[in-house]
């Protein structure tokens, strides 16, 4: 998937590129879907996820399938580290 960073919201001074897209790439992510459609017929993903460097971050995108647009991204809170670490521990 592409990402998309022209017009993004997101201060790309806090957050480079590329761990945007570590994040969208790691195997050990978890993605949750909100439960209404869009009328855009984009879909819209919460993710929580770590980068090469063990930056642990929460982002929230759109997806047409094809391109990936970043929303919001932030560091993760201690709940969903925890929440992360305990489901990167069932797959290893």
């Amino acid at each position: 998937m592409e990402l998309d960073l022209i017009e993004t919201p997101v201060d790309l001074t806090s957050f480079t590129p590329r761990e945007l897209e570590e994040v969208l790439e790691d195997p050990f992510s978890v993605r949750f879907l909100p439960d209404h459609e869009r009328a855009d017929g984009e879909t819209r993903y919460y993710m929580i996820g770590r980068t090469i460097s063990d930056r642990y971050l929460f982002m929230s995108f759109c997806s047409d399938g094809k391109k990936a647009r970043i929303i919001a991204a932030r560091e993760m809170s201690q709940s969903e580290t925890r929440f992360y670490d305990r489901r990167y521990a069932e797959h290893k």
